[in-house]
């Protein structure tokens, strides 16, 4: 069976708030770790084949016991939900305001 998941680790500038996210190095870099904002530019994971291109909004965060922090975002543009495995340098601050909100 074929993955449904390409890893591309690359640095960006956040589109939200205009800091370099630099590479993750230990998988995909897929939101910024400052501000938790993402782009949706993917239908799997690494595959860059989502047209919406769209902001994608930090809205909450769930707790996994094999992942750690999932970050839940939805698209300003579509209003497409996706959710993002928090990395090691994000935000705590932030996460844990999103999980705040969430209850």
């Amino acid at each position: 069976m074929q993955s449904l998941f390409t890893e591309i680790d690359e640095e960006f500038i956040c589109e939200n708030c205009g800091k370099k996210v630099e590479k993750l190095g230990y998988s995909c870099r897929n939101h910024c770790n400052h501000c938790l904002y993402s782009k949706h530019v993917d239908n799997n994971p690494g595959d860059r084949e989502e047209t919406c291109h769209g902001l994608l909004e930090p809205i909450g965060v769930e707790i996994s016991s094999k992942k750690g922090y999932v970050i839940i975002h939805r698209c300003k543009k579509c209003g497409a939900i996706r959710k993002n495995r928090a990395a090691e340098d994000d935000n705590l601050d932030l996460i844990i305001k999103l999980s705040v909100n969430n209850n």
